[in-house]
């Protein structure tokens, strides 16, 4: 073992306060800043955190945007680490193998429970962050006993091959229905030219979706996603959970510490270069909605900056700060839980037991912000409790 490289099972505190960033980014929608903005119009500190609360609508980003490439990222960070740890207690390959496949049905049916929670029956849906991550890390964790050039070859034919089904599929012809596709030709959020192969639900992706959806029992036949989203994007979605993998190989490489801070930015702003060309040159669009080669690597980009941030603050320094968003990243699924699935059952108990006006403390432009911070803070106090008690909810 390299002389700086983390021993097995050992925790980065940079890892747990990253991911501890990216659930407390989800768990703030609570906050609710399209609220504010909207009761102060005109004011540009809201505008700009309503922003980026928010998701684009089609190419672009916001800070909203980076939240589940950075949590697919972080699975591949810590997938070296979790090998070590398992490798070293006496695990075998077959029964890692195992763990890793009962980890990715769990996370698919995680993701549909979650999915399904305020419907009449089990909605079958495959394009949120746990099921997307859950359908691509059986193939992820068997890259982890890969060389790093076998990684960089798969991540290659991810993009490459992702790249051209879209460009090859036709697009869409003179006499085209966009009413049933849920937009329309003049969509100010379409592409004109070779970048239309990924304009909105007439992409390859889409067609997958009407095929593959209704195949399962629903409520209504499924003709389009509102958002545009699709199962497909599991297969990038891989590509930015291989990316992060090469980052956790770095990590336990045993490389100087400032010196990994350096290369981790200097990857990011190559990768943010490399997608702004691709981009305004029209041959790979980053949009995030159907996690476009060229998102795959943007978001890549502003995951290994986000990481060298992190990483320079905490570890390479010595330094255990960040306890609190720590506490939330040692217990992501937990909070995942809390903020996806319990929010509603959270805010009408709070106007229960509290009264219909409790959040009018400081009028109604701000009521969002003060039942936001409320419910923020009780869901932090609940993972702070598991904390302190040990208890780290895993698949």
């Amino acid at each position: 073992m390299a002389a700086n490289a983390p021993a097995p099972g050992s925790r980065l505190t940079s890892i747990d306060a990253y991911r501890g960033f990216v659930m407390l980014l989800m768990m703030g929608e609570v906050l609710s800043f399209e609220h504010v903005s909207k009761a102060l119009p005109g004011n540009a500190f809201w505008s700009f955190l309503n922003f980026n609360q928010s998701h684009v609508e089609w190419a672009g980003c916001s800070l909203h945007d980076l939240i589940q490439p950075s949590f697919s990222f972080l699975v591949g960070v810590a997938l070296p680490f979790s090998i070590a740890a398992r490798t070293a207690k006496g695990d075998s390959f077959g029964k890692l193998l195992r763990h890793a496949l009962i980890r990715s049905v769990v996370l698919i049916a995680l993701g549909i429970f979650l999915r399904s929670m305020w419907a009449n029956q089990t909605y079958f849906t495959f394009e949120d962050t746990l099921s997307q991550i859950g359908l691509g890390y059986t193939f992820l964790f068997l890259l982890g006993f890969c060389k790093q050039r076998t990684q960089l070859i798969a991540l290659g034919v991810i993009l490459v091959g992702y790249w051209a089904a879209f460009a090859f599929y036709p697009l869409p012809g003179p006499g085209f229905d966009y009413a049933s596709a849920g937009v329309t030709a003049d969509w100010g959020g379409n592409f004109k030219g070779f970048a239309a192969h990924w304009n909105k639900n007439t992409n390859l992706a889409w067609a997958v979706d009407k095929w593959f959806l209704n195949l399962f029992p629903r409520e209504h036949y499924f003709n389009f996603n509102n958002g545009g989203y699709s199962t497909l994007s599991f297969i990038p979605t891989l590509g930015t959970m291989i990316i992060g993998l090469m980052a956790g190989n770095m990590l336990r490489s045993g490389m100087a510490p400032f010196a990994l801070v350096r290369c981790f930015a200097m990857i990011g702003a190559g990768l943010l270069v490399l997608s702004a060309a691709l981009h305004f040159g029209g041959v790979a669009p980053v949009v995030k909605r159907i996690w476009t080669p060229g998102w795959v690597i943007f978001s890549g980009g502003c995951c290994f900056l986000l990481l060298a941030v992190f990483y320079g603050l905490t570890d390479a320094r010595h330094k255990r700060r960040g306890l609190f968003l720590a506490v939330i990243g040692t217990n992501s699924i937990a909070a995942y839980v809390l903020a996806d699935g319990f929010g509603a059952f959270l805010s009408k108990t709070l106007y229960i037991h509290l009264g219909p006006h409790y959040d009018q403390l400081f009028g109604d432009a701000y009521s969002t912000l003060v039942k936001g911070a409320i419910m923020l803070t009780i869901d932090w106090l609940v993972l702070y409790w598991l904390y302190r008690k040990k208890i780290f909810i895993k698949v």
